[in-house]
């Protein structure tokens, strides 16, 4: 039985950055007490380590005005240009973004073409943070777009200019299908594919390891967009697909007819658990 591992699972760039990010600032004192706006990453993993070494997680507005000393970092996945700018004015409080660059562009990229009058479609999860924060950066009211069905309600007036941008994780097939429904409306739109490039490479190796597979496991927190979207992506072509956060998760029962197993991981798991995973699953052991 061979084990094989996507070469692209575990943290990317972005998120890589920001937990690291973290745990150098909290080997400084001077910067102590830190915290992060909202969870820096989405894995309780993760998030949970932070919290044993005095991380505290902020989610709110108010609770940003509470803090008077320390340091705030921003996420990953970015925030609005007001709690940017909130966190920044705190008097006493170092403020760090460690938003992922290809989210900043994003930012930029809505800023600019909003300020040129162009109205702002964002085909992604309207409550996810990356797609919050995102909405935050227009000077026009922005409008996201998740299904067929939005794209063709979009209440954005087709007589005026559009530009289209992407979550960086959104399904990069299903976001071609929505810009295609929109241009059948009519818009006028500049259309700019944000979607990661190491989001699409792993969503692309996914689909291929598991369409060979006789098992697939999916290593993600419940809440973490990409995660999700790797196990729709395996589950369409591998029935025996697994969407599990640790090895206890993991009700594997073999036959002894499986030639392959694949593994991959969102961009939030740890190298550390992909490792458990795959050490499990090459012993033989059922969970």
């Amino acid at each position: 039985m061979e084990i094989r591992l996507a070469k692209s699972a575990g943290f990317c760039f972005g998120v890589e950055r920001a937990v690291n990010t973290v745990y150098e600032l909290l080997k400084d004192e001077s910067n102590h007490p830190v915290y992060t706006y909202g969870p820096i990453v989405h894995n309780r993993e993760v998030v949970g380590d932070l919290e044993r070494r005095g991380v505290r997680v902020l989610n709110t507005p108010e609770e940003i005005r509470g803090i008077e000393k320390g340091t705030i970092v921003i996420r990953a996945h970015g925030v609005s240009e007001e709690i940017s700018r909130l966190i920044s004015a705190r008097p006493g409080v170092k403020c760090v973004d460690a938003t992922c660059p290809f989210v900043q562009r994003i930012h930029r990229t809505v800023r600019e073409e909003s300020l040129k009058g162009r109205n702002i479609i964002i085909i992604g999860n309207a409550g996810h943070p990356e797609v919050v924060g995102t909405k935050g950066w227009s000077v026009r009211e922005a409008a996201v777009i998740e299904t067929a069905e939005e794209a063709q309600n979009c209440p954005l007036d087709v007589n005026e200019p559009v530009c289209i941008v992407a979550q960086t994780t959104f399904r990069a097939t299903k976001f071609e299908d929505l810009v295609a429904r929109l241009q059948e409306k009519g818009y006028n739109a500049i259309c700019m594919n944000t979607i990661c490039n190491a989001t699409q490479e792993r969503q692309t190796e996914a689909g291929e390891i598991a369409s060979k597979a006789d098992v697939m496991i999916v290593i993600g927190d419940p809440a973490s967009s990409n995660s999700a979207k790797l196990y729709e992506i395996c589950r369409r072509v591998c029935e025996r697909t697994y969407f599990i956060q640790r090895a206890e998760d993991l009700n594997l029962q073999l036959t002894g007819t499986e030639a392959l197993i694949g593994i991959t991981a969102g961009a939030s798991t740890p190298k550390n658990i992909i490792e458990e995973v795959r050490s499990h699953v090459g012993s033989g052991n059922e969970f």
